[in-house]
């Protein structure tokens, strides 16, 4: 790692390219990504009801909860993220004005927590949509120390402006009148993914270099970057150990898939194919 201003970006990972196609395709993932902006998300999920913009319910997955005063708590836990921001961001923010919220059921990574999403719209009608997320303590803090932060939403806010080379301009945190803690981030903001299903073994390769290559830069912008080169050392010792926890942990995924599969067909358990919110 060269220095802390190294960045890999869409447009490097364009050029990066071996050859003409896998640039085509790089370039088609990109747009795919500026795509998956709230511009294009707000009209699917939302609806005007006595002339205010509303968020359409899509129960079970997305709905008003039948909560007193729930606009009023919500307000309430606004003003408090809105001390989070920094000044410059706090007068950007201050731009919009709130419309609704709503619960939403999470995906897997997050399942269990509570999530609320926000409408706001500006005076010139652009759309803005927040998405509070439960955070909870780090499941690694057993094993190495407790978090400096009390807030564990501000937590997980640190370290993601801390580990990424440019994060959400609205990540804030705030708890909640029951005593949870949130982090706050716009619900789309050009997110993307490789599809990794169909991949050939040189595609792959190439992709697990680029995820490698991002990790590391987290890794030495967070931590000792020459303390973590000498625990790795110049053997092939903690490559193999990773290698050995990958595939095990592959199997054990296709085991546990199968079984939730299987649960499906018999019955066992009800799934809900959730769209793309």
């Amino acid at each position: 790692m060269s220095g802390i201003h190294n960045r890999l970006d869409m447009e490097s990972i364009i050029e990066m390219a071996p050859d003409a196609k896998a640039k085509k395709r790089r370039q088609e993932l990109a747009e795919k990504a500026r795509g998956r902006v709230i511009d294009n998300l707000f009209p699917k999920i939302t609806t005007s009801v006595g002339g205010r913009p509303r968020i359409v319910d899509q129960p079970p997955v997305l709905y008003h909860p039948a909560i007193e005063g729930f606009e009023a708590i919500v307000r309430e836990g606004l003003e408090d993220y809105r001390q989070t921001l920094s000044d410059e961001r706090r007068i950007l923010f201050d731009r919009y004005r709130f419309e609704d919220a709503a619960l939403k059921v999470v995906g897997i990574g997050s399942v269990g927590t509570r999530c609320l999403i926000t409408l706001f719209f500006s005076e010139d009608n652009h759309p803005l949509m927040l998405q509070f997320k439960e955070a909870r303590r780090s499941v690694l803090e057993p094993y190495t120390e407790k978090s400096q932060y009390d807030n564990q939403g501000q937590r997980v806010v640190i370290g993601q402006r801390l580990t990424h080379s440019s994060s959400d301009i609205f990540l804030g945190w705030v708890r909640g009148r029951s005593g949870r803690d949130f982090y706050v981030r716009q619900l789309r903001d050009m997110k993307m993914s490789f599809p990794i299903e169909g991949l050939s073994a040189g595609q792959l390769k190439r992709y697990a270099e680029v995820c490698g290559w991002t990790l590391a830069r987290a890794h030495a912008k967070s931590g000792d970057g020459a303390t973590i080169s000498g625990y790795l050392g110049k053997g092939d010792q903690f490559d193999k150990a990773m290698g050995k926890f990958a595939l095990a942990y592959a199997d054990q995924t296709v085991k546990d898939h199968a079984a939730l599969v299987e649960a499906v067909k018999t019955g066992r358990v009800e799934a809900l194919v959730e769209e793309d919110l």
